[in-house]
């Protein structure tokens, strides 16, 4: 029988050339090391899975939890859909350089190369540094053809749409659009469980050991949307309490849920597991007939398994906010 609880997760970090300072800080985490440009909050990757670390599934991962209790977890439709694999990657991003120019390939591209999800994913700006620059999507007409001159020539980033980010900003990012995260952005990250990316420009730069990391340009062509769009960005910060839709596409539903007081949260009547990812406040979830009580606090992040109807959540000062994601 399947123990209901809020499930929290050890975080998976990711020292890169890009990474920063501020995860290890924002999460207290004096001992881990510099450049860590990604903490994977809740993983679904095959063979890299999240760990449980709290209470009684604790140093069990997401698979093997969902191996015993699928349906209990995610709910009867993702389960039927996804089976034993948990469907979603959550991620903090904190680069202090420029990551690559890249793009991500689709469900077909990616099962057929990698047997892999695809990947389709969305950012929530935390904070943009003065000057700070995102990429998102074409700003000119173009085709395999001529973009394969642009990369060869060196001119990438010409044919790239350039945004000045502000906290809130919101970019969907559907597999396929060509994307990158300039220096001094710090952001949630919302995708399909797949690590599959196609690096077509890295700034002409080299790791701690002279060489310059490989590139994808066959690969990312193929997988690349070559329309042009213009309008790839969004504004959402929410002033008063309420919970309001960020982003409904086929492989997850996200929003912005501002609590001030304490708030009986549904779970089960969505149809699906809710995660919770916490970027401002800190907040007691009480749950169960024995109102028992977990903890949350700024920057972490807890999937509250389907199995559970519904979870009471008080904020431990003014107000606490989350990005809400589930899978309908």
């Amino acid at each position: 029988m399947f123990d209901i609880y809020p499930l929290k997760f050890e975080p998976i970090l990711k020292t890169v050339i890009w990474g920063g300072s501020r995860i290890k800080r924002l999460k207290n985490l004096p001992n881990a090391g510099d450049n860590i440009g990604e903490s994977w909050e809740l993983s679904g990757v095959p063979g890299r899975e999240s760990i449980v670390n709290n209470g009684i599934y604790a140093g069990r991962d997401i698979k093997s939890l969902l191996s015993e209790f699928g349906k209990d977890i995610v709910g009867e439709f993702v389960y039927s859909q996804f089976g034993n694999t948990f469907p979603l990657l959550v991620k903090f991003i904190d680069a202090a350089k420029d990551l690559s120019i890249q793009v991500h390939p689709g469900d077909d591209i990616a099962k057929q190369m990698h047997d892999s999800f695809g990947k389709t994913e969305l950012w929530y700006i935390l904070n943009a540094e003065k000057g700070a620059v995102l990429y998102s999507g074409f700003s000119v007409k173009t085709n395999e053809i001529e973009f394969r001159k642009q990369i060869e020539s060196g001119n990438v980033m010409s044919h790239l749409n350039r945004f000045y980010p502000q906290k809130g900003d919101i970019f969907f990012l559907p597999a396929g659009r060509v994307h990158g995260i300039g220096a001094g952005n710090f952001l949630i990250e919302i995708q399909q469980a797949s690590d599959v990316t196609y690096r077509i420009y890295d700034f002409d730069r080299v790791d701690k050991d002279g060489k310059k990391r490989e590139l994808h340009t066959d690969m990312a062509l193929d997988a690349i949307d070559y329309d042009e769009y213009h309008d790839y960005k969004n504004h959402l910060e929410l002033e008063q309490e309420g919970e309001v839709l960020i982003k409904k596409c086929d492989k997850f539903t996200s929003s912005l849920l501002r609590i001030e007081r304490p708030t009986i949260l549904p779970i089960k009547s969505t149809g699906s597991f809710r995660i919770l990812i916490c970027y401002h406040g800190n907040a007691e979830l009480i749950y169960g007939s024995e109102k028992r009580t977990e903890y949350l606090s700024s920057c972490e992040t807890v999937l509250l398994p389907y199995s559970m109807e519904n979870i009471e959540i008080r904020p431990m000062g003014k107000d606490v906010e989350f990005v809400s994601v589930v899978v309908e």
